[in-house]
């Protein structure tokens, strides 16, 4: 596995920025200021999954997105940590979220370091480590990385080095969330309150206020979107754009979607769709008024979609009426595979379904449960918090100052990961990542920059890992060993097998047994604990799904 020391970090520190100066000056024709260091736009989606958006073989229209990845990048392997906490704890740190005390979610108690809770306060920032390179940072959406009362927790946004905050702690309520904030004050929503369009509204106000007060100065903006996390919230005119159009179910989607994904490149000809997840009950056993339900849901889904891509629309031409568009890195991804997650029992009030609430209503808590999160994932197999490709894999989009796209070669095959973010903008905004924090030495940074993999390299084949609540994988090259929480390993070579379909492990003993031998010497050296081993060991992570004898709430 790749190690940096601290000698060869500072080295590629002191190196920014010269490299930034080259960066800029490769772009000659691109308007951008050559003293002048890019903003960073970083929007991150929450359980978007992988075939959501109309630029990765979808049928949501997501026509802002869609242009911003025909003036960028997108690549087709990038992933994530699988979960909310764990993802977003990585994207802020650079590093692996056990290494900064996420191994697991927030307000876990008496388990051990890795799984704090909350971020290390020790572990540098992207916030802190631009701050010290002269920009202003803003943080505007989910946190759900610690605490935000200033009493409890130093792991909120202010003292992980933003300079302005508004937002959530976690998800809830888009109508009326207990938990909004502006810095570190409570605030009450008004009556007419949405909280997607709220997000770009904040987001757009930021922009314009920096632009008055820091007129010479870049800026770092966090935009972390709730959509289109449960519940299942949108209005009613967002929703019945969408009402009819689903239908034609889950199975039938799942087809569409991907064969739009083989057309536009995404996949081989010869790759294979996954089956249906075993869960989900075939589209044509459900009765009409069941598929009716169901269209709802999914037509809820799309709506929260589409809202949120129409205000980044507004968000984006916020940045071209200041004339900063074009010299902005605008980068979106989402936090985990789509969600399969059943939650409408949950007790409390931003957790529990009203019944005879309808779907997409304030009073309603209803998720988009296995089938549509299955199609929403598609061609992969599994779901949010499962490490198989439908629970890590996410979109990825990533525009830059003065890039020219080929129109049809704008799929980028490299492997990345969250963890490749940090050094990416430390490289491309010529800033300094510390030896130390806080009064420690800071952790080696395990990712890459990816600033080599638009430049027409092809980079080195690479190892990363994940562990979730005992589901866990390694990807070395192009051979992935995969387990979901109590069950075999299982080989799949992704460059034949990118859906997992084809187990090799029976037909590569030694290399099933190198992989896992690997595997465990990452988790050891970032702080894994087996699962069962857990202070709450009566805990076993199971599929939180609807089984198929259950009524689905009206």
């Amino acid at each position: 596995m790749k190690i940096i020391c601290h000698q060869q970090l500072t080295q590629f520190t002191q190196k920014s920025v010269i490299l930034l100066g080259l960066f800029l000056n490769f772009f000659p024709h691109s308007g951008i200021a050559q003293s002048r260091k890019p903003n960073i736009l970083l929007i991150m989606a929450d359980d978007l999954g992988f075939s959501d958006l109309g630029c990765y073989g979808g049928e949501i229209p997501t026509p802002n997105l869609d242009k911003l990845a025909r003036d960028g990048i997108k690549f087709s392997q990038f992933y994530n940590a699988s979960r909310c906490c764990p993802t977003r704890a990585s994207l802020l740190t650079g590093l692996y979220p056990h290494q900064a005390g996420m191994g697991h979610m927030t307000r876990t108690i008496n388990f051990p370091p890795a799984y704090a809770g909350q971020l290390d306060s020790t572990r540098p920032t992207i916030a802190h480590v631009l701050k010290a390179g002269g920009y202003q940072t803003y943080h505007v959406g989910k946190w759900h990385v610690g605490n935000l009362s200033p009493k409890q927790s130093k792991a909120n946004p202010l003292e992980c080095g933003f300079n302005k905050f508004y937002g959530t702690g976690a998800g809830g309520n888009y109508f009326s969330p207990k938990e909004l904030y502006s810095d570190l004050t409570l605030v009450t929503p008004p009556s007419d309150y949405y909280i997607t369009d709220d997000l770009n509204e904040k987001s757009i106000q930021f922009i314009r206020e920096h632009g008055k007060d820091y007129p010479d100065k870049p800026f770092f903006m966090h935009l972390c979107h709730t959509a289109p996390h449960f519940p299942l919230h949108a209005r009613p005119e967002d929703i019945a754009r969408h009402r009819g159009k689903y239908r034609i179910g889950w199975d039938t989607l799942r087809e569409i979607r991907f064969r739009n994904q083989k057309r536009m490149g995404l996949f081989k000809p010869t790759t294979k769709l996954s089956p249906r997840d075993s869960v989900a009950v075939a589209w044509n056993n459900l009765t009409e008024p069941e598929k009716d339900q169901w269209d709802l849901r999914m037509a809820t889904y799309a709506a929260m979609i589409e809202v949120m891509d129409k205000g980044l629309g507004r968000v984006f031409d916020a940045l071209k009426e200041l004339k900063i568009y074009d010299n902005t890195i605008i980068i979106f991804l989402s936090d985990n595979g789509s969600s399969a997650e059943v939650l409408d029992l949950w007790p409390g009030e931003d957790y529990s379904h009203t019944p005879g609430a309808e779907c997409g209503t304030a009073k309603s808590h209803l998720c988009l449960e296995v089938g549509w999160s299955n199609a929403a994932n598609t061609p992969f197999r599994e779901h949010k918090m499962w490490m198989q490709q439908g629970g890590i894999s996410t979109p990825f989009i990533i525009k830059i100052p003065g890039y020219n796209p080929d129109k049809q070669q704008n799929w980028n095959r490299n492997v990345g990961h969250i963890i490749d973010i940090m050094p990416t903008l430390i490289e491309m905004s010529g800033s300094k990542y510390p030896l130390k924090f806080r009064g420690s030495y800071t952790a080696t940074l395990p990712g890459q920059s990816l600033v080599s993999a638009w430049s027409g390299r092809v980079s080195e084949e690479r190892t990363l890992a994940w562990e979730h609540e005992g589901n866990k994988a390694i990807r070395q090259g192009n051979w992935k060993l995969v387990a979901s929480f109590g069950q075999p390993w299982e080989l799949y070579n992704l460059e034949k097998d990118p859906t997992e379909q084809n187990n090799l492990v029976v037909e590569n003993p030694t290399l099933t047994e190198k992989l896992s031998r690997d595997w465990q010497i990452w988790a050891n050296g970032i702080g894994v604990v087996p699962w069962e081993n857990f202070p709450r060991s009566n805990y076993k992570p199971t599929k939180n799904y609807r089984r198929k004898s259950e009524p689905v709430p009206q």
